[in-house]
């Protein structure tokens, strides 16, 4: 397990290089990218050229962005679905193995059922080439009720519902983008954790939540940086996935309005401040 850094999980923009650059200097192991800059990179100049950024910083290609847009209509999600086996390609001689999207918890057309076939359908072609290049997805259960309680049809919002999902794929390599923040937002509980396996758990957000706001009124996109405020136990959270085996990128994913209104060195310090706050507490070496 190690820290990531996600630059556009702290509301800011770099290319990869800056990213690959401002890890190195603020000690994170890995980091998010964006594989189609990745890629134009890769054909401009090589994909030895792109490797060795990495290696020259000593820092991993953490987490691939997951690149097929199958929110919209059928041909933009058959483009995306096209260009992922040269893009899991590269991912893969990179050393990236992994990769993940959240899942809106509802619809305001789709009923649960038709919901869930949906994403089997539009994934699961995407899961399979992923698979082929030995890639893992990570699903996101989104948590608040006050986001599920805008949508006129409920869908999966809980760590349970999204493995059952994954599962559904039937191709073996999806799992959880497992989020700190949405686990107590769904009502989960930290113990869950230790009842899965190291597999299922393909990446992680940290982050912490406002204080003095009951579970069910936190909203999605008010948070705070681990350790801010303590409501969070993530200490705890992490203790458990060391439990499991859990073996990849932490990144950490605020939604604060501080955080974005600095500069994105300034964000980058203080995100890497709040990782070395909280990751003592839980007795995993960093």
């Amino acid at each position: 397990m190690y820290a990531n850094l996600g630059i556009g999980a702290i509301g800011h923009k770099a290319t990869v290089s800056e990213a690959i650059d401002f890890a190195q200097r603020y000690g994170f192991q890995g980091i998010d990218f964006s594989i189609g800059e990745v890629q134009a990179l890769a054909e401009e100049q090589s994909a030895a050229y792109v490797r060795d950024l990495f290696a020259a910083k000593d820092v991993k290609p953490g987490v691939m962005g997951f690149p097929v847009e199958f929110r919209k209509d059928e041909s933009t999600w058959r483009d995306g679905l096209a260009a992922l086996p040269a893009q899991a390609k590269l991912a893969r001689e990179l050393g990236c193995t992994r990769t993940a999207t959240w899942l809106t918890p509802g619809s305001q057309d789709r009923p649960f059922l038709e919901n869930f076939k949906f994403h089997v359908d539009r994934i699961g072609p995407a899961a399979r080439i992923l698979a082929d290049n030995g890639i893992a997805l990570g699903l996101e259960f989104i948590g608040p009720k006050t986001l599920r309680k805008t949508l006129a049809h409920r869908f999966i919002y809980t760590m349970e519902g999204m493995l059952a999902l994954g599962a559904a794929m039937g191709t073996g390599n999806v799992g959880l983008l497992l989020d700190i923040w949405h686990l107590y937002t769904s009502h989960g509980l930290i113990d869950q954790i230790r009842e899965l396996s190291a597999s299922e758990v393909v990446v992680v957000h940290i982050n912490d939540a406002p204080a003095g706001v009951a579970i069910d009124e936190q909203i999605d996109n008010v948070r705070a940086l681990p350790g801010e405020t303590g409501v969070l136990d993530i200490g705890s959270f992490l203790q458990a996935l060391e439990e499991i085996g859990y073996d990849g990128p932490v990144t950490v994913e605020p939604f604060s309005k501080r955080v974005r209104e600095m500069t994105t060195e300034d964000a980058v310090a203080a995100t890497a401040e709040s990782v070395r706050k909280v990751w003592p507490r839980s007795g995993v070496k960093a």
